[in-house]
């Protein structure tokens, strides 16, 4: 396994992989890697010849008032995660190397940033387009591996793949999860042990509404309510909770039959935003 921040070096692997026929996954990360990560390095693993992994964290989709100072680092056991997992190549640039001069050109968001993360997170995802776009044009892969747990995430990539012709597939590999329901997060390392227990909640009400939805409820906003009260109750500091249209990731108030959905919720518990959501197929 290589492993360099240097944008040069890598594409000179990059193309030596190429020419050799070799098919090239890309799997973008922010460090800190669990079982969520391996996944999709093992999905990648499926459909290419070479892995390439990237561990940056990108300033640029971090509030003023978020923890980009405080992101769970933890490179040497990240590399070594890598190697274990037949990882070919890690990218691993500094924000020099990213973002080496005045930028002059940013990356503008319309309509499927509107609601769910979007709404709290003002510039994260034109943050997250921005870097994105970025080890696209760097890494030039065939295939790039995200995760369903940011749904929100992967809609947006998709668009912008598709509107600025990049030549990859976008795969999305299914959420880990821990053995009590819980979606599996870098940031799950804020929790404190009181919080971890309560933490399940959040998929359990999910669950719950899945259920209601499932046995015919139309008109969810009231059982939702309910269920964010609960978790309000429980020490949760509620961020949204809703039904969304699978595509453009609008809000829904009635269910059709026949109609694919997004449930998601995002909650803070103690320092921890927590996100999660089910893909309901009627």
């Amino acid at each position: 396994m290589r492993v360099t921040g240097d944008i040069a070096e890598l594409r000179t692997l990059i193309k030596e992989y190429k020419q050799a026929g070799k098919k090239v996954s890309f799997v973008p990360t922010m460090g800190a890697l669990h079982r969520g990560h391996l996944s999709l390095i093992r999905l990648a693993k499926q459909h290419s010849d070479v892995v390439v992994v990237s561990i940056y964290v990108n300033p640029k989709q971090f509030a003023p008032n978020e923890d980009f100072a405080t992101y769970p680092s933890s490179l040497e056991q990240d590399i070594n995660f890598c190697k274990e997992e037949g990882v070919s190549l890690v990218f691993t640039p500094n924000t020099e190397v990213m973002y080496h001069q005045e930028l002059f050109f940013s990356l503008d968001i319309r309509e499927l940033n509107t609601h769910l993360d979007g709404a709290s997170r003002i510039g994260y995802f034109q943050g997250i387009a921005l870097v994105v776009n970025k080890l696209f044009n760097i890494v030039e892969p065939d295939i790039a591996v995200f995760g369903q747990k940011d749904y929100q995430q992967f809609k947006v990539i998709e668009a912008m793949v598709r509107e600025f012709n990049h030549g990859l597939s976008l795969l999305m590999a299914p959420i880990e999860r821990d053995h009590d329901g819980l979606a599996l997060s870098s940031r799950n390392a804020y929790l404190s042990e009181e919080e971890r227990a309560k933490a399940p909640m959040l998929y359990q009400a999910l669950q719950k509404a899945k259920g209601a939805i499932e046995q015919g409820m139309k008109n969810t906003t009231p059982l939702l309510e309910e269920l964010q009260e609960e978790l309000r109750l429980a020490g949760f500091q509620n961020d949204y909770f809703g039904v969304y249209s699978i595509d453009r990731l609008q809000p829904v108030k009635q269910i059709e039959e026949n109609t694919d959905y997004v449930l998601a919720i995002a909650a803070y518990l103690g320092k921890a935003r927590l996100i999660d959501n089910i893909i309901l197929s009627k």
